[in-house]
Protein backbone atom coordinates (compact mmCIF):
# COMPACT_ATOMS: atom_id res chain seq x y z
CA UNK A 1 0.00 0.00 0.00
CA UNK A 2 1.29 3.47 -0.84
CA UNK A 3 2.41 5.76 1.97
CA UNK A 4 2.62 9.51 2.16
CA UNK A 5 6.39 9.86 2.53
CA UNK A 6 6.56 12.79 0.09
CA UNK A 7 3.91 14.87 1.89
CA UNK A 8 4.83 18.24 3.41
CA UNK A 9 7.34 17.76 6.20
CA UNK A 10 5.04 19.50 8.67
CA UNK A 11 2.35 16.88 8.01
CA UNK A 12 4.58 13.86 8.46
CA UNK A 13 3.96 13.47 12.23
CA UNK A 14 0.22 13.47 11.57
CA UNK A 15 0.56 10.96 8.76
CA UNK A 16 2.60 8.74 11.05
CA UNK A 17 -0.15 9.03 13.67
CA UNK A 18 -2.78 8.15 11.07
CA UNK A 19 -0.79 5.07 10.13
CA UNK A 20 -0.56 4.07 13.81
CA UNK A 21 -4.30 4.59 14.23
CA UNK A 22 -4.97 2.37 11.21
CA UNK A 23 -2.81 -0.36 12.74
CA UNK A 24 -4.77 -0.05 15.98
CA UNK A 25 -8.15 -0.59 14.32
CA UNK A 26 -6.80 -3.25 11.93
CA UNK A 27 -5.65 -5.23 14.96
CA UNK A 28 -9.09 -4.96 16.55
CA UNK A 29 -10.75 -6.54 13.55
CA UNK A 30 -8.32 -9.45 13.84
CA UNK A 31 -9.67 -10.15 17.32
CA UNK A 32 -13.19 -10.67 15.94
CA UNK A 33 -13.66 -14.07 14.33
CA UNK A 34 -14.82 -13.70 10.70
CA UNK A 35 -18.29 -15.14 11.20
CA UNK A 36 -18.91 -12.76 14.12
CA UNK A 37 -18.43 -9.64 11.98
CA UNK A 38 -22.10 -9.86 11.00
CA UNK A 39 -23.27 -9.93 14.61
CA UNK A 40 -25.01 -6.99 16.30
CA UNK A 41 -23.84 -7.12 19.94
CA UNK A 42 -25.75 -3.94 20.86
CA UNK A 43 -29.33 -3.60 19.54
CA UNK A 44 -29.00 0.17 19.12
CA UNK A 45 -25.92 -0.06 16.92
CA UNK A 46 -24.98 -1.27 13.46
CA UNK A 47 -23.59 -4.73 12.90
CA UNK A 48 -19.84 -4.95 13.39
CA UNK A 49 -19.28 -5.23 9.65
CA UNK A 50 -20.42 -1.61 9.30
CA UNK A 51 -17.36 -0.39 11.18
CA UNK A 52 -15.05 -2.36 8.91
CA UNK A 53 -16.11 -0.06 6.08
CA UNK A 54 -17.02 3.05 8.06
CA UNK A 55 -13.53 4.02 9.19
CA UNK A 56 -12.24 4.13 5.62
CA UNK A 57 -15.38 5.63 4.06
CA UNK A 58 -15.28 8.44 6.63
CA UNK A 59 -11.68 9.27 5.68
CA UNK A 60 -12.52 9.18 1.98
CA UNK A 61 -15.58 11.41 2.33
CA UNK A 62 -13.76 13.86 4.58
CA UNK A 63 -10.40 14.14 2.82
CA UNK A 64 -10.58 12.88 -0.76
CA UNK A 65 -14.16 13.69 -1.75
CA UNK A 66 -14.97 16.89 0.16
CA UNK A 67 -11.55 18.52 0.63
CA UNK A 68 -9.64 17.33 -2.46
CA UNK A 69 -12.74 16.97 -4.71
CA UNK A 70 -11.77 13.55 -6.02
CA UNK A 71 -14.44 11.75 -8.03
CA UNK A 72 -16.19 8.85 -6.35
CA UNK A 73 -15.04 5.33 -7.13
CA UNK A 74 -17.70 3.50 -5.05
CA UNK A 75 -20.63 5.79 -4.33
CA UNK A 76 -22.72 2.97 -2.85
CA UNK A 77 -20.13 2.24 -0.13
CA UNK A 78 -19.56 5.95 0.52
CA UNK A 79 -23.24 6.20 1.46
CA UNK A 80 -23.64 2.78 3.11
CA UNK A 81 -20.72 3.28 5.49
CA UNK A 82 -21.07 7.04 6.01
CA UNK A 83 -22.77 7.37 9.39
CA UNK A 84 -23.40 5.40 12.54
CA UNK A 85 -26.65 5.51 14.49
CA UNK A 86 -27.66 6.66 17.99
CA UNK A 87 -31.40 6.03 18.31
CA UNK A 88 -33.06 7.66 21.32
CA UNK A 89 -36.61 7.13 20.11
CA UNK A 90 -36.78 3.35 20.45
CA UNK A 91 -36.55 2.77 16.69
CA UNK A 92 -33.92 0.03 16.45
CA UNK A 93 -32.21 -1.03 13.21
CA UNK A 94 -33.76 -4.09 11.58
CA UNK A 95 -31.34 -5.02 8.77
CA UNK A 96 -30.16 -8.62 8.29
CA UNK A 97 -26.62 -9.90 7.58
CA UNK A 98 -27.39 -10.50 3.91
CA UNK A 99 -28.02 -6.76 3.50
CA UNK A 100 -24.28 -6.15 3.91
CA UNK A 101 -21.41 -6.77 1.46
CA UNK A 102 -19.04 -9.68 1.99
CA UNK A 103 -15.95 -8.81 3.99
CA UNK A 104 -13.49 -9.55 1.16
CA UNK A 105 -15.14 -6.86 -0.94
CA UNK A 106 -15.05 -4.37 1.93
CA UNK A 107 -11.38 -5.05 2.61
CA UNK A 108 -10.55 -4.59 -1.08
CA UNK A 109 -12.43 -1.28 -0.98
CA UNK A 110 -10.46 -0.25 2.10
CA UNK A 111 -7.12 -1.04 0.43
CA UNK A 112 -7.98 0.93 -2.69
CA UNK A 113 -9.30 3.84 -0.66
CA UNK A 114 -6.23 4.09 1.58
CA UNK A 115 -3.96 3.97 -1.46
CA UNK A 116 -5.85 6.82 -3.14
CA UNK A 117 -5.85 9.00 -0.03
CA UNK A 118 -2.16 8.44 0.66
CA UNK A 119 -1.23 9.08 -2.96
CA UNK A 120 -3.28 12.29 -2.99
CA UNK A 121 -1.50 13.55 0.13
CA UNK A 122 1.91 12.64 -1.31
CA UNK A 123 1.41 14.28 -4.69
CA UNK A 124 1.32 18.06 -5.24
CA UNK A 125 1.69 18.92 -1.53
CA UNK A 126 1.78 22.65 -2.39
CA UNK A 127 -1.79 22.37 -3.71
CA UNK A 128 -3.34 20.92 -0.56
CA UNK A 129 -6.27 22.97 0.82
CA UNK A 130 -5.66 24.83 4.05
CA UNK A 131 -7.80 22.45 6.16
CA UNK A 132 -5.41 19.65 5.21
CA UNK A 133 -2.17 21.64 5.05
CA UNK A 134 -2.62 23.02 8.58
CA UNK A 135 -3.59 19.59 9.89
CA UNK A 136 -7.21 19.92 11.02
CA UNK A 137 -8.72 17.26 8.76
CA UNK A 138 -5.96 14.79 9.53
CA UNK A 139 -6.49 15.37 13.25
CA UNK A 140 -10.21 14.72 12.73
CA UNK A 141 -9.48 11.51 10.81
CA UNK A 142 -7.05 10.28 13.47
CA UNK A 143 -9.25 10.99 16.49
CA UNK A 144 -12.41 9.76 14.76
CA UNK A 145 -10.68 6.44 14.09
CA UNK A 146 -9.38 6.17 17.64
CA UNK A 147 -12.81 6.99 19.06
CA UNK A 148 -14.14 4.07 17.06
CA UNK A 149 -11.35 1.87 18.36
CA UNK A 150 -13.01 2.37 21.74
CA UNK A 151 -16.52 1.96 20.33
CA UNK A 152 -15.45 -1.31 18.74
CA UNK A 153 -14.04 -2.50 22.06
CA UNK A 154 -17.27 -2.12 23.98
CA UNK A 155 -19.22 -3.56 21.03
CA UNK A 156 -16.87 -6.54 21.02
CA UNK A 157 -17.40 -6.89 24.75
CA UNK A 158 -20.96 -7.96 23.93
CA UNK A 159 -19.83 -10.89 21.77
CA UNK A 160 -19.58 -14.37 23.23
CA UNK A 161 -16.05 -15.25 24.24
CA UNK A 162 -15.89 -17.97 21.58
CA UNK A 163 -16.49 -15.31 18.91
CA UNK A 164 -13.19 -13.59 19.68
CA UNK A 165 -9.50 -14.43 19.46
CA UNK A 166 -7.59 -13.23 22.49
CA UNK A 167 -4.36 -11.49 21.41
CA UNK A 168 -1.14 -13.40 22.01
CA UNK A 169 -0.08 -10.95 24.73
CA UNK A 170 -3.38 -11.12 26.62
CA UNK A 171 -3.06 -12.02 30.28
CA UNK A 172 -5.91 -12.69 32.64
CA UNK A 173 -6.41 -9.97 35.22
CA UNK A 174 -5.83 -11.34 38.69
CA UNK A 175 -4.46 -8.49 40.81
CA UNK A 176 -6.50 -7.18 43.70
CA UNK A 177 -5.96 -3.97 45.61
CA UNK A 178 -5.00 -3.45 49.20
CA UNK A 179 -7.79 -2.28 51.45
CA UNK A 180 -8.47 1.43 51.11
CA UNK A 181 -10.77 4.01 52.63
CA UNK A 182 -13.71 5.19 50.49
CA UNK A 183 -13.24 8.81 51.53
CA UNK A 184 -15.17 11.89 50.54
CA UNK A 185 -13.03 14.90 49.60
CA UNK A 186 -13.98 18.53 50.23
CA UNK A 187 -13.24 20.80 47.28
CA UNK A 188 -13.03 24.52 48.15
CA UNK A 189 -14.91 27.10 46.14
CA UNK A 190 -13.08 28.30 43.05
CA UNK A 191 -12.96 28.54 39.28
CA UNK A 192 -13.27 25.69 36.77
CA UNK A 193 -11.98 26.44 33.28
CA UNK A 194 -13.98 24.53 30.67
CA UNK A 195 -13.07 24.15 27.02
CA UNK A 196 -10.13 25.74 25.22
CA UNK A 197 -9.38 28.98 23.43
CA UNK A 198 -10.00 28.96 19.71
CA UNK A 199 -6.77 30.89 19.15
CA UNK A 200 -4.70 28.42 21.17
CA UNK A 201 -3.38 26.74 18.03
CA UNK A 202 -4.30 23.32 19.43
CA UNK A 203 -6.71 20.86 17.90
CA UNK A 204 -10.08 20.31 19.49
CA UNK A 205 -13.54 19.21 18.38
CA UNK A 206 -16.09 21.96 17.88
CA UNK A 207 -17.80 21.39 21.25
CA UNK A 208 -14.50 22.07 23.07
CA UNK A 209 -14.59 25.77 22.10
CA UNK A 210 -14.88 28.49 23.34
CA UNK A 211 -13.04 28.47 26.67
CA UNK A 212 -15.15 29.70 29.57
CA UNK A 213 -14.82 29.88 33.32
CA UNK A 214 -17.39 28.81 35.87
CA UNK A 215 -17.46 29.76 39.54
CA UNK A 216 -17.98 26.57 41.57
CA UNK A 217 -19.18 26.74 45.20
CA UNK A 218 -17.58 24.52 47.82
CA UNK A 219 -18.67 20.87 47.47
CA UNK A 220 -17.77 17.32 48.46
CA UNK A 221 -17.04 14.47 46.08
CA UNK A 222 -16.06 10.80 46.33
CA UNK A 223 -12.30 10.31 46.40
CA UNK A 224 -12.73 7.15 44.31
CA UNK A 225 -15.31 6.08 41.72
CA UNK A 226 -18.10 3.86 42.96
CA UNK A 227 -16.87 0.27 42.94
CA UNK A 228 -18.60 -2.99 42.06
CA UNK A 229 -18.57 -3.79 45.78
CA UNK A 230 -20.37 -0.57 46.71
CA UNK A 231 -22.88 -0.97 43.90
CA UNK A 232 -23.54 -4.56 44.98
CA UNK A 233 -24.88 -3.14 48.25
CA UNK A 234 -27.29 -1.03 46.20
CA UNK A 235 -28.42 -4.12 44.26
CA UNK A 236 -28.78 -6.25 47.40
CA UNK A 237 -30.90 -3.50 48.99
CA UNK A 238 -33.52 -4.07 46.28
CA UNK A 239 -32.90 -0.66 44.77
CA UNK A 240 -33.71 -1.75 41.22
CA UNK A 241 -37.27 -2.31 42.46
CA UNK A 242 -37.55 0.91 44.45
CA UNK A 243 -39.52 3.37 42.31
CA UNK A 244 -38.52 6.32 44.53
CA UNK A 245 -34.93 6.09 43.29
CA UNK A 246 -35.72 6.33 39.59
CA UNK A 247 -37.15 9.04 37.37
CA UNK A 248 -40.32 8.14 35.47
CA UNK A 249 -38.42 7.77 32.19
CA UNK A 250 -35.62 5.76 33.79
CA UNK A 251 -38.07 3.42 35.50
CA UNK A 252 -39.93 2.82 32.23
CA UNK A 253 -36.64 2.05 30.43
CA UNK A 254 -35.37 -0.25 33.18
CA UNK A 255 -38.66 -2.11 33.38
CA UNK A 256 -39.06 -2.48 29.62
CA UNK A 257 -35.49 -3.75 29.22
CA UNK A 258 -35.84 -6.00 32.32
CA UNK A 259 -32.66 -4.63 33.87
CA UNK A 260 -31.93 -5.62 37.46
CA UNK A 261 -28.12 -5.26 37.67
CA UNK A 262 -25.26 -3.75 35.62
CA UNK A 263 -24.73 -4.80 32.02
CA UNK A 264 -21.21 -6.10 32.66
CA UNK A 265 -22.30 -8.37 35.50
CA UNK A 266 -23.65 -11.92 35.35
CA UNK A 267 -25.28 -13.93 38.11
CA UNK A 268 -25.04 -17.70 37.89
CA UNK A 269 -24.48 -20.78 40.04
CA UNK A 270 -21.00 -19.50 40.88
CA UNK A 271 -22.33 -16.18 42.13
CA UNK A 272 -21.74 -12.73 40.73
CA UNK A 273 -19.35 -12.65 37.80
CA UNK A 274 -17.76 -9.88 35.76
CA UNK A 275 -18.07 -10.45 32.01
CA UNK A 276 -14.58 -9.55 30.82
CA UNK A 277 -13.54 -9.17 27.21
CA UNK A 278 -12.17 -12.70 26.92
CA UNK A 279 -13.36 -14.52 30.06
CA UNK A 280 -15.66 -14.31 33.06
CA UNK A 281 -14.12 -13.78 36.48
CA UNK A 282 -15.54 -13.50 40.00
CA UNK A 283 -16.88 -9.95 40.39
CA UNK A 284 -13.88 -7.76 41.33
CA UNK A 285 -15.27 -5.68 44.16
CA UNK A 286 -12.50 -3.06 43.90
CA UNK A 287 -13.03 -2.31 40.19
CA UNK A 288 -15.24 0.61 39.17
CA UNK A 289 -18.80 -0.33 38.29
CA UNK A 290 -19.81 0.38 34.69
CA UNK A 291 -23.42 1.55 34.46
CA UNK A 292 -25.79 3.80 32.53
CA UNK A 293 -26.56 7.36 33.56
CA UNK A 294 -29.96 6.18 34.80
CA UNK A 295 -28.40 3.58 37.10
CA UNK A 296 -25.72 5.99 38.34
CA UNK A 297 -28.41 8.58 39.13
CA UNK A 298 -30.50 6.04 41.05
CA UNK A 299 -27.46 5.06 43.13
CA UNK A 300 -26.71 8.72 43.87
CA UNK A 301 -30.31 9.23 45.08
CA UNK A 302 -29.95 6.14 47.25
CA UNK A 303 -26.93 7.80 48.87
CA UNK A 304 -28.92 11.07 49.12
CA UNK A 305 -26.39 12.73 46.87
CA UNK A 306 -26.11 13.56 43.15
CA UNK A 307 -23.80 13.17 40.21
CA UNK A 308 -21.25 16.00 39.89
CA UNK A 309 -21.78 18.71 37.32
CA UNK A 310 -19.24 19.08 34.53
CA UNK A 311 -17.83 22.15 36.32
CA UNK A 312 -17.59 20.34 39.67
CA UNK A 313 -15.86 17.41 38.02
CA UNK A 314 -13.35 19.79 36.41
CA UNK A 315 -12.72 21.58 39.68
CA UNK A 316 -12.07 18.29 41.50
CA UNK A 317 -9.90 16.88 38.71
CA UNK A 318 -7.76 19.76 37.47
CA UNK A 319 -7.63 22.47 40.13
CA UNK A 320 -5.06 23.11 42.82
CA UNK A 321 -5.39 25.52 45.76
CA UNK A 322 -3.64 28.13 43.59
CA UNK A 323 -4.33 27.35 39.91
CA UNK A 324 -5.35 24.69 37.37
CA UNK A 325 -3.30 21.99 35.65
CA UNK A 326 -3.37 20.28 32.28
CA UNK A 327 -3.89 16.90 33.96
CA UNK A 328 -5.01 15.86 37.45
CA UNK A 329 -1.42 15.14 38.53
CA UNK A 330 0.10 18.30 37.01
CA UNK A 331 1.36 19.33 33.60
CA UNK A 332 3.53 16.34 32.62
CA UNK A 333 2.22 14.11 29.82
CA UNK A 334 0.21 10.95 30.65
CA UNK A 335 2.13 7.74 31.34
CA UNK A 336 1.24 4.22 32.44
CA UNK A 337 1.66 4.84 36.17
CA UNK A 338 -0.94 7.65 36.05
CA UNK A 339 -3.95 5.60 35.01
CA UNK A 340 -5.56 2.79 33.02
CA UNK A 341 -5.79 4.25 29.50
CA UNK A 342 -4.28 4.19 25.99
CA UNK A 343 -5.29 0.57 25.16
CA UNK A 344 -3.11 -0.83 27.94
CA UNK A 345 -5.82 -3.22 29.17
CA UNK A 346 -9.06 -4.75 27.95
CA UNK A 347 -10.79 -4.45 31.32
CA UNK A 348 -10.73 -2.15 34.36
CA UNK A 349 -8.19 -2.02 37.18
CA UNK A 350 -8.79 -1.46 40.91
CA UNK A 351 -9.84 2.13 41.53
CA UNK A 352 -6.81 2.72 43.78
CA UNK A 353 -4.29 1.15 41.41
CA UNK A 354 -2.79 4.44 40.19
CA UNK A 355 -2.09 6.76 43.14
CA UNK A 356 0.31 8.76 40.93
CA UNK A 357 -2.70 9.88 38.90
CA UNK A 358 -4.62 11.55 41.73
CA UNK A 359 -5.51 15.22 41.65
CA UNK A 360 -4.14 17.94 43.90
CA UNK A 361 -7.21 17.58 46.12
CA UNK A 362 -6.77 13.80 46.45
CA UNK A 363 -9.36 12.65 43.91
CA UNK A 364 -8.23 9.29 42.49
CA UNK A 365 -8.77 7.38 39.25
CA UNK A 366 -9.83 10.51 37.35
CA UNK A 367 -8.37 9.82 33.90
CA UNK A 368 -8.79 6.32 32.51
CA UNK A 369 -10.44 3.17 33.89
CA UNK A 370 -13.85 4.37 32.66
CA UNK A 371 -15.51 7.58 31.54
CA UNK A 372 -17.35 9.41 34.31
CA UNK A 373 -20.94 10.55 34.13
CA UNK A 374 -21.79 14.14 35.01
CA UNK A 375 -25.24 15.60 35.55
CA UNK A 376 -24.66 18.24 32.86
CA UNK A 377 -26.67 17.88 29.62
CA UNK A 378 -24.44 18.02 26.55
CA UNK A 379 -24.80 21.55 25.19
CA UNK A 380 -22.63 24.15 23.44
CA UNK A 381 -20.30 26.46 25.31
CA UNK A 382 -20.82 30.21 24.76
CA UNK A 383 -19.20 31.09 21.44
CA UNK A 384 -19.71 27.61 19.94
CA UNK A 385 -19.33 27.32 16.17
CA UNK A 386 -19.82 23.99 14.42
CA UNK A 387 -17.21 22.59 12.05
CA UNK A 388 -18.05 23.70 8.50
CA UNK A 389 -16.86 20.33 7.18
CA UNK A 390 -18.73 18.31 9.85
CA UNK A 391 -21.63 20.50 11.06
CA UNK A 392 -23.54 17.74 12.81
CA UNK A 393 -20.68 16.25 14.85
CA UNK A 394 -21.83 17.93 18.08
CA UNK A 395 -24.88 19.97 17.13
CA UNK A 396 -26.95 16.88 16.31
CA UNK A 397 -26.70 15.89 19.97
CA UNK A 398 -27.58 19.22 21.59
CA UNK A 399 -31.02 17.78 22.28
CA UNK A 400 -31.20 17.55 26.06
CA UNK A 401 -31.11 13.76 25.75
CA UNK A 402 -27.36 13.27 26.17
CA UNK A 403 -25.11 13.92 29.16
CA UNK A 404 -21.48 14.98 29.35
CA UNK A 405 -18.90 12.39 30.31
CA UNK A 406 -15.33 13.16 31.28
CA UNK A 407 -12.11 11.30 31.91
CA UNK A 408 -11.45 8.33 29.63
CA UNK A 409 -11.53 4.54 29.69
CA UNK A 410 -8.99 1.71 29.38
CA UNK A 411 -9.50 1.97 25.60
CA UNK A 412 -9.15 5.76 25.32
CA UNK A 413 -6.11 7.06 23.46
CA UNK A 414 -3.75 9.53 25.15
CA UNK A 415 -4.54 12.45 22.81
CA UNK A 416 -8.15 12.47 24.02
CA UNK A 417 -7.14 12.77 27.66
CA UNK A 418 -6.79 16.52 27.17
CA UNK A 419 -8.63 18.62 29.73
CA UNK A 420 -11.11 20.12 27.26
CA UNK A 421 -12.26 16.85 25.68
CA UNK A 422 -15.96 16.05 26.18
CA UNK A 423 -17.72 12.75 25.59
CA UNK A 424 -21.49 12.26 25.75
CA UNK A 425 -24.10 9.50 25.79
CA UNK A 426 -27.81 9.11 26.26
CA UNK A 427 -28.96 8.10 29.79
CA UNK A 428 -30.30 4.66 28.87
CA UNK A 429 -27.10 3.28 27.38
CA UNK A 430 -25.48 0.67 29.67
CA UNK A 431 -22.86 -0.66 27.24
CA UNK A 432 -20.13 1.96 27.39
CA UNK A 433 -17.17 1.87 29.78
CA UNK A 434 -18.71 4.44 32.14
CA UNK A 435 -18.13 4.77 35.85
CA UNK A 436 -19.23 7.53 38.22
CA UNK A 437 -18.77 9.14 41.61
CA UNK A 438 -21.23 11.07 43.74
CA UNK A 439 -21.10 14.64 45.02
CA UNK A 440 -22.94 17.11 47.26
CA UNK A 441 -22.73 20.82 47.95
Amino acid sequence: MATAKMAPQSLQPLLDRLDDARKQTDALFEVIRPEALYERPIPERHRLVFYLGHLEAFDWNLIARDALHHPSFHEEYEKLFAFGIDPVDGQLPHDVPSDWPVTDEIRAYNERLRDRIDTALRESPHKLPETIAEGTLLQVAIEHRLMHAETLAYLMHGLRHDQKNAPANYQATTERSEAFQHDVVTIPAGIATLGMRRDSGRFGWDNEFEQNQVSVPKFRIDAYPVTNGEFLEFVNAGSYENTRLWSVADWAWKTSAQISYPHFWENNSEGWQYRGMFENIPLPLDWPVYVSYAEASAYARWKKRSLPTEAQWHRAAYSTPESECAYPWGDVEPSAERGNFDFARWDPAPVNAHPAGQSAFGVHDVLGNGWEWTSTPFAPFPGFTSFAFYPGYSANFFDGKHFVMKGGSPRTTVCMLRRSFRNWFQPHYPYVYAKFRTAEE
